[in-house]
This record gives structure tokens, sequence and C-alpha cells, in this order.
């Protein structure tokens, strides 16, 4: 949408601390603080740092894909009446621009990811990113979510601050003993077997920390809504053929037809995963801790 065809808006910039949050009044101390993440993942991080002092809202559902995914006007209700919104940032979110456009009010959302060393693109060029926005694959990358969003929360409310900061460093020990987990977890893996194919380019961070190589994506992209050339999939069939590739590994949010495809053409099991999204409450994955901890098991199990 563009911007003449948005109405006039009042432009109130509130910035404390180098984070900006919306024109909302400060939240009674009695009243949770409306707060809103882009993804189910975020929320999660967010709803563990600020406690019973938070209301979270989600803008992408659990199930639904981030690239994808197409705001709605409650969505743009919820940012406007956000005391603070939480991002990953580094383009992951392509769908914010529009639900800001067409906010009520104002907003700068805060980006959890500032501070972390990013992975840039060397595939040749892709015209959405610059650097891999999948950080919470590498549990040291939530951290400094953690952080920022604790800097952000006690800025917005200094009276509860203490809370913030004993919600934080409980949780970043969990972080922490996650992060060692996995590190035992994959060690388990023979190192012939380390060699991951996904459904497009995510498991950069994942890889670098715990001592994968990436041989391709069936989306030589960052985003799953890209297209992949049928010189791209034959590239990647003689990749795997050549290196031994044992599985590739499909997101939940995306459609598995053309990696079935590569599956069958290359005679490889195809294994399914968590990537950008939790799974619903009742699922094995509802909490950022045990979407980590589900993916793992299943990688070990595919490649032990």
């Amino acid at each position: 949408m563009h911007k003449s065809a948005i109405g006039m808006v009042f432009i109130i910039f509130v910035t404390v601390l180098g984070f900006s949050a919306c024109t909302s009044t400060p939240t009674p101390a009695s009243q949770k603080i409306p707060v809103v993440a882009t993804t189910s993942i975020l929320a999660d991080v967010v709803s563990r740092v600020g406690g019973d002092r938070v209301d979270v809202t989600s803008l992408v559902p659990p199930g639904a894909n981030e690239h994808e995914y197409q705001p709605s006007p409650r969505d743009i209700a919820a940012v406007t009446d956000a005391a603070l919104v939480f991002e990953v940032g580094l383009g992951l979110e392509e769908f914010m621009e529009t639900i800001i456009l067409n906010a009520g009010t104002q907003i700068e959302p805060v980006t959890v990811s500032e501070g972390i060393t990013t992975l840039e693109f060397s595939g040749g060029g892709d015209e959405h990113f610059s650097a891999d926005p999948h950080v919470w694959l590498d549990p040291a990358n939530v951290i400094v979510w953690v952080q920022n969003i604790e800097s952000a929360l006690s800025a917005y409310d200094p009276a509860h601050s203490d809370v913030y900061s004993a919600n934080s460093a409980a949780y970043i020990e969990e972080l922490q003993s996650l992060d060692q987990w996995i590190v035992e977890e994959t060690s388990l893996i023979p190192p012939g077997n380390r060699l991951i194919v996904t459904d497009h380019m995510l498991f950069g961070y994942f890889a670098e920390k715990y001592d994968f190589t990436v041989v391709g994506a069936i989306i030589p992209s960052y985003s799953s809504a890209a297209e992949a050339s049928a010189q791209d999939l034959a590239a990647l069939e003689d990749a795997i053929t050549q290196y031994g590739v044992k599985v590739i590994l499909v997101g939940n949010t995306v459609n598995p037809s053309l990696a079935s495809r590569i599956a069958d053409d290359t005679g490889i099991r195809l294994v399914q995963f968590y990537t950008g999204s939790l799974s619903e409450a009742d699922g094995p994955a509802s909490t950022y801790l045990d979407y980590m901890r589900y993916n793992v098991n299943t990688i070990v199990d595919a490649l032990e």
C-alpha cells in the first residue's frame, strides 16, 4: 500500500534508553502491559521475560509461515493498542511494513536481534536479505533477545525492572543448559553424517554452532516464499548424491511436495521438523525450549 493512501497520522516518538514505544500511556501497575510479538517463538521468549506483567499477542499464529504471512485488520489493531512491539528483524517480517503504515499511531518496533553477529548471505544474491534472519536456531542468540527484551520492558516499566531482571536471569540459565544439552546430543552423530539439506536456507546458525555442514537447500533463499529453478534443483540432487546426504529436513509450515520429489529422485528420507513457528499449546513444541529439544531429537534420530 502506498503512503499516499494512508490517512494523516500524528507522529509521536517516545524514546527511552534507545528503545521506542508507541504512544500508549504507561500501564497502571495493577494491569498487564499489552505487548505484541511478530512470531510465536518470539512471543514465548517475551512471555518468559515479562512474566505476569505482560499480556503477549503473537501476530503470526502457531503453524503459519512467517515468510508468507498476510496481516489482518486484527493485527493492525493489536499493534495500534500495544505498549511495545517486538520483532526479530533482519528482514524476516516483511509484513510489518503494511501493519505500521496502517496502524493508527506511529510505532517503532524493538528489534530483538540487535547486537547479534549475523551470517551474511554468500549464495550469489538474495533479493530480500543481506543476512540470515533465522538467528533463534542458536540459543546463544536467543540470550541476546532476552537481554534486549529486558531492556525494553524495563525502560517502559522501570518500577518493575527487578522483575524483568530476575526473569531474564532465570531464563538465560535455562538457555545455557539447553545449549550444553544440544552439544551433548549432537555429539552422538558421526562426523560423516553431519550433512544437512533443508527446504530453504535456515540452518546456518545451528550448523555453525554445532558443527554441521549445510550441503544445500531446495529453495536457495532465506525465504521459503522464493522459488527454485530447475537448474537449482538439479544441482542440489547432484550434491545430495555426491556427499551421501541421508535426509532432507522440511519445515512444518511449508508445502513438502517439492522436497518429496527430490527425496524420491535421490532415494533419501524426508524428515519434518519445526522452523519458524511453535506448535499449538498441546503439541510437542509449544515453547522455544521444547521446540529446540524436539528438533534436536529429530535430527539425531535421523542422522545417528
